[in-house]
């Protein structure tokens, strides 16, 4: 883009010509109005310049509009502009890291029996229409914000929802780059699963239900208005005296079919000439000087979708926040390095021991994948156990922040995915006495069922982790800030314990239930001698985050599997990534008949850095894995693994 032009190449001009000719034939043939080349533009960019795309995108268009009543409505309308006044959608003066612009429905100003989906709907497209004159948007696309902030049930519309979804999903000429649902209530769970049914597959991986620390993941806080976490000042009039600005001083359109559909207010004509201050139109009749579009940036005080960040900003890491929609968005989904059970097997006996040790070293001796800048921060150095095991920053854990304070949002905790489960699991360290709330607000904020814990409070003389639970039935309950924590039952087996949890938020009064496992029979120095003891708790882990998962029933309106399970020792990244290894090939194994360990592990230390952090705990991830695979049926003999006998080694 230059000087607010879009310049085309000769390929997508090609595409303008062959698309304004084949709409234009079929439109001359029904008697109506013929479009110009820039509407044939904004159709294009949103289809990537597929031709055949991007006219099924314009034939649904049309169609929505036809069905929903938003041809030829009037913006002067005393319904519409009191619609418009309540601020419920919005565009923001700001963009995302991408350049995309960004609107927020807020869904606790719908009162559905005072505006009907007609009014609501014709509200959304004006203000879409003319955010989507800006060059960039047509360009970068959009970014819609589902706010359910202290929204009620009865402020949801399911069938408005459902033609918000139709509409944005396949019926206007704008690229979708994400749907987030910001702080959805627990009641939400049953209409989202329905709704997923009306979103494209292609974007279900782009819908993510997500809490409101998690939204500066994906939009940077300098473009967030200030009740989403940001710094924003919402201007809604402005816009809306923009928005009437831009209908009434230029023919958006151009001599187009869509130039039927502008708000038709006193002052508006169609045929207007536009603002001088517009260069670059598109001329009627010469497509080749025509493709340099026009950038509606009228002399406003207050000009849509200005850019607040700088051009050369890098991107936003990638999300660390749960799609709600699909299963295939976790990195550990279908890998080109896997192998079938009986050729793992045959690998593992052709590497022994030495070959697998040798493959370790050379994933470990790899530099780290991402920054570590929010863990290095030096009130967050306090909140580190141990000074050279830190926190991503693309993927770490988000605290809401608390009285203002930018750095309360730091844990030392980072999101791993699970298989095809994005962020199944919450690699942390052991909580350090000053730590404890965080912890429990993390584990309060994700709406975590299960916690895992795979060391001693004590090892070796010293202490591996803070009892940040009641250890005992008859124990005090423990209070952190507004966390009162309460041992309700333990069950103790050989080799683990069970411990049930209440957790009371004293500021809403809200309890919930807990499950705590602690696994004992990890040795103080190396691994188990047998993985019998560790894949019976793993399996012990699954099947209570299933069950409490049923208990919620329509509460849970995120993943199919589950919140994140939080998984920790004391560092977090050796029994804590082997734990994460095991639970996620064993999936595997059991769906694909196939083993990845070696591609696993890379893809957990992507996550979480140093994870696996002995040879000997990844020597065990094949022993335990092979184990597996014989108790359940998956090999016909036993191999001999007498050479690949572990050594002792330590967390």
């Amino acid at each position: 883009m230059e000087n607010g032009s879009m310049t085309l190449t000769q390929e997508q001009k090609q595409a303008v010509v062959e698309f304004v000719e084949i709409i234009n034939h079929t439109r001359k043939v029904q008697n109506k109005t013929i479009i110009s080349p820039s509407i044939a533009v904004k159709f294009l960019c949103a289809r990537k310049f597929d031709v055949a795309r991007a006219i099924t995108l314009f034939k649904q268009h049309e169609e929505t509009r036809l069905r929903e009543g938003l041809f030829g409505f009037n913006c002067s309308d005393k319904l519409l502009k009191t619609e418009l006044q309540t601020q419920k959608f919005t565009i923001l003066p700001t963009r995302d890291s991408t350049g995309a612009a960004i609107a927020i429905f807020t869904a606790r100003y719908h009162i559905p029996h005072l505006s009907s989906h007609q009014t609501t709907l014709q509200g959304i497209v004006y203000q879409l229409d003319v955010a989507l004159e800006n060059i960039k948007t047509q360009k970068c696309g959009l970014v819609f914000i589902y706010d359910m902030s202290d929204s009620k049930y009865a402020n949801f519309d399911y069938d408005l929802s459902q033609k918000i979804l139709t509409l944005l999903k396949g019926g206007y000429p704008a690229k979708l780059k994400k749907v987030l649902i910001v702080t959805a209530p627990l009641w939400f769970k049953a209409p989202f699963k329905i709704l997923r049914l009306f979103v494209r597959e292609k974007l279900r991986d782009r819908v993510f239900t997500i809490s409101l620390p998690q939204l500066i993941q994906h939009i940077p806080k300098e473009s967030l208005p200030k009740h989403l976490g940001g710094t924003v000042d919402i201007e809604h009039n402005k816009w809306l005296a923009y928005c009437l600005n831009s209908m009434t001083n230029s023919d958006k359109y151009g001599n187009s079919a869509m130039s039927d559909h502008i708000c038709n207010s006193n002052n508006t004509k169609k045929d207007s000439v536009p603002d001088p201050k517009v260069n670059n139109l598109i001329k009627e009749n010469d497509v080749d000087e025509e493709c340099a579009i026009v950038k509606n940036n009228l002399s406003s005080t207050w000009s849509c979708n200005t850019v607040n960040l700088r051009e050369e900003s890098s991107p936003m890491p990638p999300s660390s926040v749960s799609s709600g929609f699909s299963d295939d968005d976790s990195l550990h989904c279908d890998s080109s390095q896997s192998l079938t059970i009986s050729q793992f097997v045959d690998y593992v006996l052709k590497k022994k021991r030495a070959g697998l040790i040798k493959e370790y070293e050379e994933i470990k001796t790899r530099s780290p994948d991402g920054t570590f800048s929010a863990a290095r921060i030096r009130p967050n150095l306090l909140k580190n156990r141990y000074t050279d095991v830190l926190c991503y920053d693309h993927t770490r854990v988000l605290l809401a922040q608390s009285d203002k304070d930018p750095l309360s949002d730091y844990i030392h905790a980072n999101f791993v995915d699970g298989y095809k489960q994005k962020n199944a699991f919450i690699s942390t360290q052991g909580p350090l006495p000053h730590t404890c709330v965080d912890f429990w607000r993390m584990a309060w904020e994700q709406q975590v069922l299960v916690i895992v814990m795979t060391t001693k409070v004590f090892e070796c003389g010293k202490v591996k982790c803070e009892q940040y639970w009641p250890p005992e039935e008859s124990s005090e309950d423990q209070v952190y800030q507004n966390f009162k924590i309460s041992t309700i039952s333990i069950n103790q087996f050989d080799n683990y314990a069970v411990t049930r949890l209440q957790v009371l938020n004293t500021n809403t009064n809200e309890v919930r239930r807990v499950s705590h496992f602690r696994f004992n029979s990890w040795p103080d120095f190396g691994v188990p001698h047998s993985a019998v003891a560790m894949l019976d708790f793993l399996g012990k882990v699954r099947k209570c985050q299933s069950s409490m998962l049923q208990d919620l029933g329509d509460k849970w309106a995120g993943h199919q599997r589950g919140p994140p399970i939080i998984v920790h020792c004391s560092a977090g990244i050796g029994r804590t990534g082997t734990f994460c290894t095991l639970d996620i090939c064993i999936n595997r194994l059991e769906e694909t008949n196939t083993v990845d360990i070696k591609g696993t592990v890379e893809r957990i230390r992507s996550q979480r850095a140093y994870s696996i952090q002995t040879s000997e705990q990844y020597v065990f991830c094949h022993l335990a894995l092979i184990e597996y695979a014989l108790a359940r049926g998956f090999l016909s003999s036993p191999p001999d693994l007498s050479d690949l006998k572990p050594l002792d080694d330590s967390d």
